[in-house]
């Protein structure tokens, strides 16, 4: 690999190139994807209500500001025979394969929320080392290209993750048969299939576009820099420290459109479920039936995230990619404040073109705002702490949601997609104010 403290650019690679170094992304997606549309539910199988529900996505978030910052710390001083990165593609595949084939076996509340830590933290040991990656083995003017790809494959990735059950219904499996902990067996191969996704594609990108081996000098300066877990945590806190306006400025942005991303993930489905099917009870035919409709229609917006990520990239290099974030975040907004007035199916792919957009833009844009404004030997650290900026949001909703939901929010799901949506006009405000340094913007793709 081209190491960060190399000062030559890294070589141009084609499209090509790049986008099988981001297949993996399919796979990691693919289960976070799985998180997003069967989580909820299968806690609502085992017995879960809904104002506990962001406690028990806890996982996700604690993982996330722990294991983020520590290994985009860790990766950036690794000098295996692998590579800097590698290793911790590989080890966070396997675990993460192990967990979703585990997962709709749970047999209890704790057993499923367990799984889940285990889950959450092999896709955060991956997840921050591959956003470096992408800085490492591209040229500055290719990284837009390279995050923006991510963003595609996110969008992909989530297509097929959120349409798999309906896919297996359409083949003939029956959607109401039930595993003996009532979890539905479409579940069981769905995370089978997710599972073998995972670990194929990590495997494939690393092989077809590895690494570029570290010269002498590169080894010789990294093995000085090198610590123990101390010398981590004060890089990180230095880095923290250090960390440039631009980033800092982000962080309302990434308050407002995560705590957003949160509500709606956990709580669309149970808004579904009474808006059209009239039924808050998780062993219904009506409530196994939102599940379905909730997964086709965020296979939809998947899509659209996908082509969104791709027909936004000239948009992005033209106008900048805080007002194209400002923007995707306000239709994201008014669609997640309009799906609780849908009272049919087909009505609800209209907001959830704005909802896709927004989803595009999140995984994309942001990473694009960031990635001129942090030094490239730090580029992990910062990739990490970016994303504590995901986590912080996300455990604020496991923090405050249960102490709303019955009372300021009615007990009523609905409501909470509201809340989503006004969130998601205050991120876009919030974008606005983010003085993103004019490289940023204008870098060819």
């Amino acid at each position: 690999m081209n190491s960060a403290l190399q000062p030559q650019s890294p070589p141009r690679l084609t499209l090509g190139q790049i986008l099988q170094m981001n297949v993996g992304f399919l796979g990691l997606q693919f289960s976070f994807g799985l998180q997003q549309s069967s989580m909820s539910p299968i806690y609502s199988y085992l017995g879960a209500d809904e104002a506990s529900l962001p406690l028990l996505f806890l996982a996700g978030p604690m993982t996330g500001l722990l294991v983020q910052p520590i290994v985009g710390a860790m990766s950036d001083k690794t000098t295996s025979r692998f590579g800097r990165r590698t290793p911790y593609f590989l080890v966070g595949a396997i675990l993460c394969s192990l967990a979703l084939f585990a997962m709709p076996y749970s047999t209890s509340l704790w057993m499923a929320a367990s799984l889940l830590w285990i889950l959450d933290a092999a896709n955060n040991i991956t997840m921050e080392p591959y956003r470096a990656y992408v800085g490492d083995r591209l040229p500055k003017d290719q990284h837009p290209t390279g995050y923006i790809m991510q963003s595609a494959f996110t969008g992909l990735a989530q297509t097929l993750s959120y349409l798999t059950p309906s896919i297996l219904v359409w083949l003939g499996m029956n959607k109401d048969a039930l595993a003996s902990n009532h979890i539905p067996e479409i579940t069981l191969l769905t995370f089978a299939i997710g599972a073998v996704v995972s670990i194929t594609t990590i495997v494939w990108s690393i092989w077809r576009v590895p690494e570029l081996p570290l010269t002498p000098q590169q080894l010789s300066d990294m093995q000085t820099k090198k610590g123990g877990a101390l010398s981590t945590l004060k890089e990180i806190g230095q880095a923290i420290k250090e960390m440039p306006l631009a980033m800092r400025q982000m962080a309302w942005m990434k308050l407002f459109q995560w705590y957003a991303m949160g509500c709606y993930w956990q709580y669309v489905l149970y808004s579904l479920s009474r808006s059209l099917f009239h039924t808050a009870d998780a062993s219904t035919q009506g409530f196994r039936d939102a599940v379905l409709v909730n997964g086709q229609v965020g296979a939809f917006y998947n899509l659209v995230a996908f082509v969104a990520a791709l027909v936004m990239v000239p948009f992005t290099r033209k106008l900048g990619a805080g007002r194209v974030h400002a923007f995707c975040l306000t239709v994201s907004g008014l669609g997640m404040m309009a799906i609780p007035q849908m009272s049919s199916e087909a009505g609800l792919f209209l907001p959830a073109i704005g909802v896709g957009m927004g989803w595009a833009s999140i995984m994309g844009n942001p990473y694009v705002m960031l990635a001129s404004s942090v030094p490239p030997e730090r580029t992990g650290v910062y990739m990490g702490i970016f994303n504590m900026m995901i986590v912080i949001p996300l455990l604020l909703v496991a923090a405050t949601m249960p102490l709303v939901y019955d009372t300021w929010l009615q007990g009523d799901p609905r409501n909470v997609m509201v809340l989503a949506g006004v969130l998601m006009l205050l991120g876009a405000l919030a974008t606005l104010r983010v003085q993103v340094p004019k490289a940023d913007t204008t870098t060819a793709l």
